[in-house]
């Protein structure tokens, strides 16, 4: 193989259960500002540091950065060497795209300088997680974003979502306590810390840390499900051990936290609803090189419909949510032969249509090659069939890029979204340094490529983790969040695609999928 595909233990980012203990001190920078919290949060040792645009460094916690890569042999260099000569693959960080694809920018990190994560959006703004904390971005003109703030607030792997005035913040590393100054803590000290954060962000200059919500096993990923005074949120999570206290088998569900809109200190834990009662995928040895169920990955609701899609490691789940508080699983799905770890869904416009992703060697090896091939670590399209609780998931196709990469580029289906254009099913996704994908899957049974941007190997030496961890479209726009690089910022010109330049949203949380045709297009943007 050109790539050591590594076991799901020592996967850097989907795997914060290691809960490594190395601790160091947050650094205090020159020019921030801190906002402590009144009342009992206060007293829970709740502080958010708010860095400005002026120059600063935020030292990351060793507890949440990201594994080194393993060197790979001089042979792998001398044939990546090769295959750049030869124009097979591109150079090093050298730029490559199709012709229906223009790049109008890239941002550099600011004074959060570790591993960049998910993003949403919203008017005007889009609000992009890192291990570090998270950045608020003025996108009216997308080919000059500004930063309005960036907050220093560590814990892997800070998913965020917003809805309204707030935003909310996933811990999924095991931390000393839930401030924004707290460092990385054993999961098998029972006053560990991990789970939900809230904030308030009516003002994009200064957001306020108002809440914090401890979950089982924390926060890998967060979905909202609006629902009119309050915000539910999906929690997911997963790997439980017997020597962590607040984490221990079975984990076989998600935690659900409920936050009013107009008391948001006032959030809380709901419910644990139990999603597979009989323990899910067991994996290894029954499965080889399936990853066992113990919780979910990530979640998809799609509120118009009251439906939801879970990647749940071992099994991928379609449920009913007309009750937030209540989910019903409607059907279940496994893929024992090709699928090592369900990571992420996405439904269609019309909800007849789930794409699965499958994060194989847990976004830490190299997958796109000839040697793995094309079904290995490839999206998994399936149709929805049937009506009502009868619903069935039926699958159809793969798909994966065909681009392939060197020994060093660390290479998985990762985050997308829907390009919505009625009629079609199309999508841009990340590949870390596969780069951005856009495809159609319009035939379930034949999805291909229609576009593509990527950059060639970060280093011929190593194997690292590098490129796109998410890649959306919002509002005639492709926003990208590079592991390593920032934010990019592609436009899409092609027939195919240029419907979609018509549709404009308020608010975008990929996992939290709208109704892209029953829009305001005359909704004017928050102008704050």
């Amino acid at each position: 193989m050109l790539g050591k595909i590594l076991p799901w233990s020592v996967h850097p980012f989907d795997n914060e259960r290691n809960h490594r203990e190395d601790v160091v001190s947050l650094l205090h920078n020159t020019g921030t500002r801190a906002r402590r919290l009144g009342g009992a949060t206060a007293a829970a040792g709740l502080l958010a540091t708010l860095l400005t645009a002026a120059p600063a460094m935020a030292t990351p916690d060793p507890g949440d950065k990201p594994l080194g890569g393993d060197k790979v042999t001089s042979g792998e260099v001398s044939k990546a060497r090769s295959a750049i000569d030869q124009g097979r693959i591109p150079g090093v960080d050298e730029i490559v795209k199709s012709p229906n694809i223009e790049h109008l920018v890239n941002v550099p990190k600011g004074a959060l300088k570790n591993t960049n994560t998910d993003i949403s959006f919203q008017g005007k703004y889009a609000y992009a997680g890192n291990y570090d904390g998270f950045t608020i971005f003025d996108i009216s003109n997308p080919k000059a974003p500004k930063t309005v703030s960036e907050v220093l607030c560590p814990g892997g792997q800070n998913d965020v979502s917003v809805s309204g005035n707030l935003l909310i913040l996933s811990t999924d590393s095991s931390r000393s306590d839930n401030s924004c100054t707290s460092t990385s803590q054993s999961a098998t000290v029972k006053e560990s810390w991990e789970g939900i954060k809230v904030f308030d962000i009516s003002d994009k200059r200064n957001p306020k840390y108002v809440a914090a919500v401890e979950t089982a096993c924390g926060s890998h990923t967060n979905t909202i499900v609006p629902d009119g005074r309050n915000v539910y949120v999906y929690v997911s999570s997963y790997s439980p051990q017997a020597t962590f206290p607040d984490c221990k088998p079975p984990h076989d569900g998600i935690s659900i936290v409920k936050v009013p809109r107009k008391a948001p200190e006032q959030a809380s834990l709901v419910g644990f609803p139990v999603l597979f009662p009989d323990g899910g995928n067991p994996g290894a040895p029954t499965n080889p090189g399936v990853s066992p169920t113990s919780g979910c990955h990530d979640i998809t609701v799609l509120p118009s419909k009251d439906l939801a899609a879970g990647a749940c490691m071992g099994d991928g789940i379609l449920f009913d949510i007309k009750n937030p508080e209540r989910p019903k699983v409607i059907d279940r799905v496994q893929d024992n032969e090709n699928f090592a770890f369900w990571h992420s869904a996405t439904f269609n416009q019309r909800a007849n249509k789930v794409v699965f992703t499958d994060e194989l060697g847990g976004g830490g090896a190299a997958t796109c090659n000839v040697e793995v091939g094309p079904e290995r670590g490839a999206n998994g399209i399936y149709d929805i069939v049937g009506k009502g609780d009868q619903r069935k998931l039926v699958f159809r196709s793969y798909f994966k890029i065909d681009r392939h990469q060197a020994a060093t580029e660390v290479c998985v289906a990762h985050n997308g979204s829907l390009i919505p254009v009625k009629g079609r099913d199309l999508m841009v996704q990340a590949w870390y340094q596969g780069g951005i994908s856009v495809w159609d899957f319009t035939d379930s049974s034949k999805p291909k490529e229609i576009g593509y941007f990527e950059r060639g190997p970060v280093t011929l030496e190593r194997v690292t983790s590098a490129g796109p961890w998410s890649a959306y479209y919002y509002n005639g726009h492709v926003y990208s969040s590079d592991i390593a690089k920032g934010i990019d910022v592609l436009k899409i010109n092609d027939r195919r695609t240029d419907p979609a330049k018509k549709v404009r949203l308020h608010e975008l949380n990929v996992q939290t999928q709208p109704d892209y045709f029953d829009q305001d297009d005359d909704h004017d943007e928050d102008d704050d």
